[in-house]
């Protein structure tokens, strides 16, 4: 398999994981603080990173060279968390999934400032049209709404935290020295468990945490395990295989799951007016995918 391929397949699963968070986020979030909530998962996901990682590659002392780096990227994803359960207080999961597609075209334009990665025409069509199918979902495919920007302040929170994620992907290629995927990953958690702990300590100290119902349990070890600690390991290494807006690309398929997590927790259909979004989405995804398609070789004529 190529390097190309590894790259999919990783972002694949990570659109997979990931959209889980959001439909047990939705139920976890007015449950506890968000800034508890995500030094818990920083704590959980690191510990589960570094155990992999000293079981398997190991640490190496040279992989923590330059620690700031580790703070750059640690600070970008701690800031992303903190907005997403934020938002996710007042926003529901599918519109909240929506804005998370917004990040690709962000990506874009981030990767071409930070490491001048150029964009094709086929790329910037699929870009404008999975933009349009977030937009579509988020304003519920309401004309009415979209002139009014009639948005939720959920959406508006969790944008921006989408925009510290959009700068994340490129920053990852430019800042890795030959590290690891594991041991990259590991330095960038703890890292963001630091900035963490000195900013929200004191919510952590407040939570009763022995009171806390099981959602919030079953939500914390989901995303400190498989919607953190696995996906930043697959995010990582897609990062170091694929260019920023492709491996953000991605994120296109998070509504899709998301609908089929809210079904299989028993809640209802999405109204039938954002498939036509969903469906835009899904056409930008295969687009982003056709130009990675190699190009078949005219066959030889015989002598």
């Amino acid at each position: 398999m190529t390097p190309s391929a590894q790259g999919h397949l990783a972002m694949l699963a990570f659109s997979a994981l990931v959209a889980g968070s959001f439909s047990l986020g939705a139920l976890a979030a007015p449950l506890i603080s968000p800034a508890a909530l995500t030094v818990a998962r920083f704590a959980l996901a690191g510990a589960a990173v570094g155990l992999v990682a000293a079981l398997g590659p190991g640490l190496p002392r040279q992989a923590f060279r330059a620690p700031w780096r580790h703070l750059v990227l640690g600070a970008l994803l701690a800031a992303y968390f903190v907005l997403m359960f934020k938002g996710l207080q007042t926003a529901k999961a599918i519109p909240t999934a929506a804005v998370f597609t917004l990040t690709p075209i962000m990506a874009a334009g981030f990767g071409w400032v930070i490491l001048r990665q150029r964009t094709s025409a086929r790329m910037a069509l699929a870009l404008a049209l999975g933009a349009l199918g977030a937009l579509w979902v988020v304003f519920r495919g309401d004309i009415g709404a979209a002139l009014a920007l009639d948005i939720g302040r959920g959406e508006v929170i969790y944008f921006a935290g989408c925009i510290a994620h959009a700068i994340y992907a490129p920053m990852v290629r430019k800042l890795n020295r030959g590290e690891s995927a594991l041991s990259f990953t590991f330095g960038t958690m703890m890292a963001g468990l630091v900035l963490l702990a000195a900013w929200g300590g004191r919510d952590v100290l407040a939570t009763d945490w022995a009171a806390l119902p099981a959602i919030v349990w079953i939500c914390l070890v989901y995303v400190a395990l498989a919607a953190s600690a696995m996906t930043f390991v697959l995010l990582q290494f897609a990062a170091l295989r694929l260019p920023a807006a492709k491996v953000m690309a991605y994120t296109y398929l998070v509504p899709a799951w998301v609908i089929l997590w809210e079904l299989a927790l028993g809640h209802d259909h999405p109204p039938l007016n954002v498939l036509g979004g969903i469906g835009l989405v899904l056409v930008a995804l295969g687009l982003l995918l056709k130009t990675e398609a190699p190009k078949a070789e005219a066959p030889k004529t015989p002598a």
